[in-house]
């Protein structure tokens, strides 16, 4: 049996760093190089840099006008205008043309009338040096231009070529290989059709995109099997290239197939195993002996999942390398957010929060609340849905809804103005409004958080979304939502619009080879149920189903197993996690998967009143009522839009 890793220790990222920094002479390891200064953007300096000519080199007119000698103008009074000879006593310029020779000031165009071809008056004397720029009065020649480790900005290039600087020396950028690793890891460049147990390979490409942005000249080599002989060869490959760094991509862990630690020992020093941030702790960093033959270089063990890795490339490799380049680390603006919903968090790490977060109420008197996306380490969606991470500190047990929070914002802030912020239910039809609300010639973005109907009632409640989608059907009254608005949404007034009716019902494999007929077959010993998350209207329409049908939960198997959409209860079915679920039927046609109905609902957008002429809840009512996404919503299947737009009133039922 393989030998398991067992992590040296898990530490802050800050501490990572700098064991990483410590290690590494930078100024060994990146030679200087020199670059056409028209270039040299974004590079850093190896030295201080030197004027060697003043600008401007000549004294010149600094506005349009006559350039005059100043004290042949002193008497010039506004009751007694002075009288100019062209030639001996003026010179017509414009702005940048040299001072002509026995002149020292100018005289704006505006403030001379011209008496004849050869005559001016002016009415106002002007002094030494007037609208003049003098020899040297931006750069001085030999005088400091830019100094040392200095990152070069658009305006550094101008400047140096405007004092004469045509080449620069420059720290060389660093050149990293990314080396993907697994047996069940395919190459995308291939267009693969992955099997059961097999990825297509992206975290290399996800480095590459960082790395462009940090300036490192990057590469990746194509999957590397799980064997410790052919890792160890791709490492020292990536050495033996000029790499200044390898990341190799999984294999960090400690699972029996994760060489990636005992290939770093074998050629150098083991800095960092594990750092204390979730997801992200399987994190590796060493630093290359003169076994290696390139001693002095980084090696860094990405995690595979791609969250994890995306923690390793933020907060570990992009303040790394920069360093080593003299460059600055990159740094996003952060902003107070408001959650949305409580969220735990595990003691003694600190973990990283993605947030679907957009601005409630005016810019100027508004907040920031953001609604936390799912924290599985696999989960790249949650990066590409999110506006916002916040970090749960390390000795905290999680922050409560409502409660503030320091965020890295993924956007500008502007954009937050631009989210339509929805907690509540999942439906297919708010995809299906979130692409054709981007498609606007102003675009609005909507970012959801599962929660489901009651979840997002609560953040109605707690002023944490714009609106909230809801199917919550009372048998009572056999009518939808307005009971539970009337009961846990006291004193506030809401409006509600209908987005469409769907068909919820059993979504079970093609063909229904268990012949499930209904609700009464879920208590069978040879069916295996997915459920919907607790407040989830589709879980009250089932509990509401089996209580008709004289069944308690316990009977049923697997009702203790949640998802959070639609699609996630399709897909377990689909693969053979379950044998049914409840949900939608445009979920089980998209996988085309075999539905048996079981009800006709309403789902509705609740919307607090307040945000009812809010312009990006206008434009989202506007998009709904248009008959093109009325038949875009039909098209998906098991929907009806017979009530779509329309505002909803207690008892009206399905209309």
């Amino acid at each position: 049996m393989a030998k398991r890793n067992i992590y040296l220790e898990t530490i802050p990222v800050e501490e990572a760093v700098g064991r990483a920094r410590a290690a590494l002479d930078r100024k060994r390891l990146l030679a200087v190089e020199t670059v056409p200064t028209h270039e040299a953007a974004g590079r850093v300096t190896a030295g201080p840099i030197f004027a060697r000519y003043s600008s401007p080199t000549f004294h010149s007119a600094a506005m349009d006008g006559i350039a005059v000698r100043a004290d042949t103008t002193f008497a010039a009074r506004e009751d007694r205008p002075a009288s100019l000879t062209h030639g001996a006593q003026f010179v017509f310029v414009n702005t940048g043309n040299p001072l002509p020779e026995g002149m020292n000031a100018v005289i704006m165009i505006e403030n001379v009338v011209q008496k004849d071809e050869d005559t001016v008056l002016i009415d106002a004397p002007a002094f030494p040096w007037q609208h003049v720029r003098r020899i040297g009065e931006d750069i001085v020649a030999t005088e400091l231009l830019i100094p040392q480790f200095r990152q070069l900005t658009p305006c550094d290039i101008g400047a140096l070529l405007a004092a004469g600087i045509y080449e620069v020396e420059v720290r060389e950028r660093v050149r990293a290989v990314f080396v993907p690793t697994g047996d069940e890891v395919l190459d995308f460049k291939d267009r693969p059709e992955p099997r059961a147990g097999q990825v297509i390979e992206s975290n290399s490409q996800v480095f590459m995109a960082y790395a462009a942005s940090w300036g490192v000249n990057a590469s990746f080599t194509p999957p590397v099997r799980d064997d410790e002989a052919t890792l160890r060869r791709a490492v020292l490959d990536g050495l033996n290239a000029g790499n200044h760094a390898v990341i190799v991509g999984a294999g960090s862990s400690a699972g029996s197939k994760d060489y990636t630690r005992r290939v770093f020992e074998s050629v150098g020093r083991v800095l960092v195993h594990g750092i204390s941030v979730m997801p992200g702790k399987p994190t590796l960093v060493a630093v290359t002996d003169e076994r290696s033959g390139h001693p002095g270089r980084l090696l860094v063990g990405a995690p595979g999942y791609p969250v994890s890795a995306v923690v390793c490339h933020e907060k570990i490799l992009a303040p790394v390398l920069s360093w080593l380049m003299g460059a600055t680390a990159p740094e996003r603006a952060t902003a107070q957010v408001v959650l949305a919903r409580k969220t735990p968090s595990k003691p003694g790490m600190r973990e990283a929060l993605r947030l679907a977060a957009g601005r409630i109420g005016e810019r100027e008197n508004g907040r920031i609340v953001a609604a936390p996306l799912a924290r599985g380490a696999g989960m790249i969606t949650t990066m590409t849905r999110a506006q916002a991470v916040a970090y749960i500190p390390e000795a905290s047990e999680g922050v409560d809804e409502g409660e503030s929070v320091t965020a890295e914002l993924l956007v500008p802030m502007a954009d937050l103005d631009r989210v339509l912020v929805h907690v509540g239910s999942h439906d297919n039809t708010l995809d299906l409004l979130a692409n054709e609300l981007m498609g606007l010639a102003e675009p609005l973005r909507l970012v959801s958080s599962h929660a489901g109907s009651m979840g997002g009632l609560t953040a109605l409640k707690a002023g944490s979304a714009l609106f909230a989608g809801a199917h919550l059907f009372d048998p009572e009254s056999a009518d939808f939502n307005f009971p539970f608005i009337k009961r846990y949404l006291k004193g506030l007034d809401v409006t509600v619009v209908n987005l469409a009716i769907r068909h919820q019902g059993l979504i079970v494999p093609k063909g229904n080879p268990l012949s499930i007929r209904g609700v009464e077959d879920l208590a069978r010993d040879d069916v295996r149920f997915i459920n919907r998350q607790r407040g989830a209207g589709t879980r009250i329409l089932l509990d509401h189903h089996l209580k008709t049908a004289g069944i308690i939960p316990t009977d049923v198997t697997g009702y203790d197993n949640e998802e959070f959409t639609h699609m996630a209860v399709a897909v377990n079915v689909l693969t053979g996690a379950a044998s049914c679920g409840l949900g939608i039927f445009a979920a089980a046609r998209a996988l085309d998967l075999d539905f048996v109905p079981l009800a006709h609902e309403r789902y509705d957008l609740v919307i607090p009143s307040a945000h009812m002429e809010d312009p990006r809840i206008v434009t989202l009512l506007a998009t709904i009522r248009k008959d093109t996404v009325k038949a875009a919503i039909n098209a998906q299947g098991g929907y009806e839009t017979t009530l779509t737009g329309q505002i909803m009133r207690p008892g009206m039922g399905l209309g």
